[in-house]
């Protein structure tokens, strides 16, 4: 899925948020609905920080850094070799025979090129597994919310993005982190 698709997900997903909760305050605020509004339980959850903070988003992110390690640590060598050739020109560039100046110059050249193309391939690699575990991590919260609005009755779960206030007391993402910490 692209960018543009992601984002008119997006887009839908809070305008029916917002449709939803519209609903619920003009039932509230509706005279004669005033009994039906009372009986609504509304909840409300934090999901960046569900995606910060849970026990498998923190398994997930460590998991990450242990894949990508011996990447990192060959960019940073790369670099390094770079790094030497480079004062190496610049300390004694102008005291080296003119071919071997040149020779050493293509040589950094090329090792720039080649650092340069791993760092965006790791760049890009990485971007992609954050995804994927970001998915992962996105349904695993879902079935965990769902469960506990099934389990404890809720007729709505808004995302706290969306919202300008909301009570503590309908806030539920402790209820989820603590759910997911089990999985």
């Amino acid at each position: 899925m692209n960018n543009p698709e992601i984002k008119l997900k997006q887009k839908v997903l809070r305008l029916r948020t917002l449709t939803a909760a519209a609903c619920v305050i003009l039932a509230s605020a509706w005279g004669s609905a005033g009994a039906i509004a009372d009986e609504i339980k509304i909840g409300v959850v934090d999901t960046e920080r569900i995606l910060a903070e849970s026990a498998p988003a923190v398994r997930a992110l460590k998991k990450i850094e242990k894949e990508f390690l011996p990447r990192d640590q060959e960019i940073k060598k790369l670099a390094l070799q770079a790094k030497a050739l480079q004062d190496l020109l610049e300390n004694e560039g102008k005291t080296m025979p003119e071919a071997d100046r040149r020779g050493k110059e293509r040589e950094l050249a090329t090792l720039n090129r080649e650092l340069q193309r791993a760092q965006r391939q790791m760049r890009e690699d990485l971007s992609l597994r954050q995804n994927d575990e970001v998915a992962t991590l996105q349904l695993t919260a879902s079935k965990a919310i769902q469960i506990i609005a099934e389990a404890e009755k809720y007729d709505l779960i808004l995302p706290l993005r969306d919202l300008v206030y909301r009570s503590p007391r309908v806030d539920i993402t402790e209820k989820v982190i603590k759910a997911l910490a089990d999985k």
